[in-house]
């Protein structure tokens, strides 16, 4: 981890941290860290800076933390993601979590399994440790929205347009399709389909709401490959 993130629990006082956790056992082995060192630290939902370590024991390490550093700005985008396979789930989690994504959507489409929604990889606190996980790679605090959307015709007719609105708004899918767009300044709303793709019917009720199919050419992308090509080349 490239950043120690630090959660309301670990304070002992207003500068004062006590870890016990993963993250004492990756100052152990990774940082090598000794009593004296400086780490780079950062409080969820806040601010970054440095901790100096002043006690590492076998069970625990405190720290003294100064922060002053504001998180890096997140991207416009808010993401529409066909929900993927449980293991591709974590992938992704981690990814738009470290690319600075600040709103996910999950959402159904007739490839997605019936049997992805029952994973426990959906489960709030599986999720957060994904984003987690993110946040320490790209060193950032602050937590993505994640949104949980099981039926995809009463989410697209009747919550998107207004989720997208004022947005552009745009559909990765490949085929005959204007190329993606590159290197924007303006918010976008994004939707990513399943393996496969999304069927032609999903990406009509997509383009009524708004949102209008883009390629990135002639090859078809995992969806973990495809939510990190396309966000690297709109912003």
């Amino acid at each position: 981890m490239n950043l120690l993130l630090l959660e309301d629990a670990d304070f002992i006082a207003a500068d004062r941290v006590v870890l016990r956790d993963r993250r004492l056992v990756h100052m152990q082995e990774v940082h090598r860290a000794a009593v004296g060192d400086s780490l780079r630290v950062g409080r969820i939902a806040g601010l970054m800076g440095n901790a100096q370590l002043l006690r590492l024991e076998a069970g625990e390490a405190e720290l003294q933390i100064s922060l002053n550093q504001p998180p890096p700005a997140k991207l416009p985008l808010t993401l529409l993601l066909a929900l993927p396979r449980p293991k591709m789930l974590r992938r992704v989690l981690q990814t738009v979590a470290s690319m600075g994504v600040p709103r996910v959507v999950l959402v159904n489409s007739y490839r997605v399994e019936k049997s992805f929604w029952q994973t426990p990889f959906l489960e709030p606190e599986a999720v957060r440790e994904q984003l987690i996980l993110g946040l320490e790679q790209a060193r950032d605090t602050v937590l993505p929205e994640i949104i949980i959307e099981k039926r995809f015709k009463p989410f697209v007719e009747d919550r998107l347009p207004a989720l997208a609105q004022g947005t552009l708004g745009l559909v990765g899918h490949p085929g005959a399709y204007p190329p993606c767009p590159r290197g924007l300044d303006e918010p976008v709303t994004l939707a990513i389909g399943p393996e496969g793709g999304w069927i032609p019917y999903e990406v009509d009720l997509l383009a009524k709401a708004g949102l209008q199919p883009v390629q990135l050419g002639a090859r078809i992308l995992r969806v973990e490959t495809a939510v990190t090509a396309l966000l690297a080349r709109l912003f």
